[in-house]
């Protein structure tokens, strides 16, 4: 199955310090057709206002995967933690047994953009930790960087779960291949300009959900950005 989903159908709310956007049901949002894709639970794409942000709250048992498009986000958390995430910068968060934090733009002036996404973990009840890797631009410029998964390699975020995330800025008229493995679907979202995947034309803010493992190929109508999960599915 090659399913598109546009900009337009995910949830949206503007709270006036931040402005998000829901590819699966969260918060207010809810669509009983969008609860996830297989462990991907939650993918937000989120401006938060300078000077504003989320204050302390609560986790429990879920993968928590921040990636920065632009500005500066603080975080804080009851592990003791506190760190500040740039851009070409990844945080993940394993709430397991729970945890508290907070996560703020401490920017007078500038907005920060931002994916969070959650990943359903393999089990329960698992140590809290955090992780925070930077990667160079050039290091996923017209290619597929792996940012993180569950194989334990050095210079990749672990995630607790049968589920690989890859970030790519393309060039306008550059591709890029991708062959998701057996028992295994992709969910590709671009976050910025417009690119084919395998043929169809997407826009920012657009997404597909693919249940296949027959390639993947994504051209660059103009330069773009996206990020593509590849998730266990059984």
């Amino acid at each position: 199955m090659f399913k598109i989903i546009r900009s337009e159908d995910r949830g949206h709310k503007n709270y006036g310090w931040l402005e998000t956007y829901h590819s699966f049901s969260f918060s207010d949002y809810y669509d009983p057709e969008k609860m996830n894709f297989g462990p991907l639970r939650v993918l937000n794409h989120d401006i938060v206002q300078p000077g504003q942000g989320f204050p302390t709250h609560p986790h429990k048992d879920m993968e928590i995967v921040t990636v920065i498009i632009k500005g500066e986000l603080a975080h804080s958390d009851s592990t003791g933690k506190s760190e500040v995430i740039h851009e070409y910068e990844v945080q993940k968060m394993s709430a397991g047994s729970g945890v508290y934090h907070s996560e703020f733009n401490n920017s007078p002036d500038e907005l920060v953009e931002l994916m969070q996404i959650w990943i359903i973990p393999d089990r329960k009840g698992l140590t809290p930790s955090y992780e925070q890797i930077k990667f160079s631009p050039d290091q996923r410029k017209n290619k597929l960087l792996k940012i993180a998964g569950n194989s334990g390699k050095e210079g990749e975020i672990f995630i607790s779960q049968k589920t690989e995330i890859f970030l790519s800025d393309l060039e306008k008229e550059m591709s890029v291949d991708f062959k998701p493995a057996d028992g295994y679907g992709s969910y590709l979202y671009i976050y910025k300009g417009e690119a084919e995947v395998n043929g169809q034309k997407l826009k920012s803010g657009d997404a597909i959900q693919y249940n296949d493992s027959s390639n993947l190929s994504i051209s660059a109508v103009s330069d773009s950005s996206f990020i593509l999960f590849e998730v266990a599915l059984n």
